[in-house]
């Protein structure tokens, strides 16, 4: 490909596991991208190697005290340097590139995403609070602007390839699989005593450490059915969670003849990177492929709503709909932490997010404004239950 026509990335969340996997994807096609923008929120030593590798226009350093560090580093390579918060949005809305890979952790995703979105940007989409918390807005935006919004997330990147030449078929439902994380099988008497480093152990995915305990708690898997009602225009009886805990089978699609489309893969995050990166087409690559003379079994099991109740709260949230996604996502983001932190038990997420949606008023059509105001009241009530 002539140097002029490689796709420009810019990857919104560089140092985390999917950033890291994107910039893998992309030194294994040289000729085909380019790098623009990288953004980190704290780790200032890795953004600056990555900087000094791929030589972007632009980096952002979201913890102000790193700016210096930073800038000291990459200014003399004439790479422009910015820092903060405001500064997402401000590179966001820079001209010099064609994809943003949305992979900042959390609901910190939201703005710059937005922003990208209203450019007309295409969107490679690992975020998934951003529609979690604003997917109507979200959505609407991308109409409008023509942005499309191609998901990252290995469960919606497949059904998204399931669609792909369906267009005028109509969806009976979507299947979402998930792999039932390290818990698998186990009961509250057991979860109880969990500490965070058996929680950080995931079976089949090598992941962040907020999105492996979501997949423990089964909460990622709630959000992901609020993002699927969003990027594919789905009612909430059209969203089914099933335990596949192989992770070969990554989601599957049933039409209204009752015909089945599964995306299936060797569990590997560089291949829905690579899809969103390269859609429409398809390009060769050294992943991995799956060999089913030596995987015997593919196995599905109904998910224990009873005892991993985070995933019963985010059917709720998804069907009530309104801010209630909004504030599921914010108490979730503070009751991980504090895990994280050795702050509340593994089974005390649960109750700090129940009380958090029973605390917060519900408004059924909410403006951005409404949505940021949620999520900081959520956040304020769930940290002063945990006596952050």
């Amino acid at each position: 490909m002539a140097e002029s026509i490689k796709k420009r990335i810019a990857i919104f969340g560089s140092t985390g596991s999917i950033g890291r996997q994107t910039l893998e994807v992309i030194d294994a096609h040289p000729d085909l991208f380019e790098v623009e923008i990288l953004t980190a929120q704290t780790n200032d030593k890795l953004l600056i190697e990555q900087a000094l590798k791929y030589m972007p226009n632009a980096v952002v350093i979201g913890d102000e005290r790193k700016y210096e560090t930073v800038k000291a580093a990459l200014i003399p390579k004439d790479i422009k340097v910015f820092a903060g918060e405001s500064a997402l949005e401000e590179v966001a809305d820079f001209d010099n590139y064609d994809m943003m890979v949305a992979a900042i952790v959390g609901f910190a995703g939201l703005k710059p995403t937005l922003k990208a979105v209203e450019k007309g940007k295409a969107i490679g989409l690992a975020n998934k609070e951003t529609l979690v918390v604003a997917g109507d807005i979200v959505m609407q935006l991308a109409v409008e602007k023509r942005a499309p919004i191609i998901p990252v997330d290995s469960e919606h990147s497949a059904i998204f390839q399931c669609l792909i030449g369906e267009t005028r078929n109509k969806i009976e439902k979507i299947i979402l699989t998930a792999s039932g994380g390290p818990f698998l099988g186990k009961k509250p008497n057991f979860l109880v005593n969990v500490k965070k480093d058996h929680a950080l152990q995931h079976p089949n995915w090598a992941m962040g450490a907020k999105i492996t305990i979501d997949s423990a708690t089964l909460m990622n898997k709630g959000l992901e059915m609020i993002e699927a009602k969003w990027l594919f225009n789905l009612n909430p009886n059209q969203i089914e969670v099933i335990i596949h805990p192989q992770s070969i089978v990554h989601s599957m699609v049933q039409f209204e003849d009752g015909s089945i489309k599964a995306q299936m893969s060797l569990p590997d995050m560089k291949l829905p990177i690579q899809y969103a990166l390269t859609f429409p087409q398809r390009f060769d690559n050294k992943i991995p492929r799956a060999n089913f003379k030596k995987i015997p079994t593919l196995s599905f099991e109904e998910p224990d709503i009873k005892t991993f109740r985070n995933l019963s709260l985010a059917k709720i949230a998804l069907e009530k709909g309104g801010n209630i996604p909004c504030v599921l996502n914010a108490a979730n983001e503070i009751a991980v932490w504090a895990f994280l932190n050795n702050r509340i038990g593994f089974l005390d997420i649960t109750a700090v997010i129940e009380k958090a949606m029973q605390k917060i008023n519900y408004i059924e059509k909410p403006n951005l404004g409404d949505y940021f105001e949620s999520d900081g009241e959520a956040r304020n009530f769930a940290a002063s239950l945990i006596k952050i």
